[in-house]
């Protein structure tokens, strides 16, 4: 399933204004994070296996590098699981 520009645009919005990344008691969301658009275009290719799949596998295949880059670890690792069924939840909206 491939998304168009617009509904890539729009599901870029979503996860950066829903989705946080949570590191120390803080809430850093995608969008400030600048990385919900890398996330977006991830699932974007995901999305034919339905919301689920594609939101485990989107979260783990993003890396975000840490420490200057120096280290990285997948967007999965960084995420609580009530951000990964809001994720799954966004997505069932784009995969219909």
């Amino acid at each position: 399933m491939s998304l168009s520009s617009a509904q890539l645009d729009e599901l870029s919005q979503a996860l950066a204004d829903r989705l946080y990344v949570q590191v120390a008691g803080w809430h850093l969301y995608l969008g400030d994070a600048k990385l919900a658009r890398p996330l977006a275009e991830e699932l974007a290719g995901l999305l034919d296996q339905g919301p689920a799949v594609a939101a485990r596998q989107g979260l783990e295949r993003l890396q975000v590098p840490l420490g200057g880059g120096s280290t990285k670890l997948p967007l999965s690792r960084l995420i609580s699981p009530g951000q990964l069924v809001d994720l799954e939840e966004i997505l069932e909206s784009f995969s219909s």
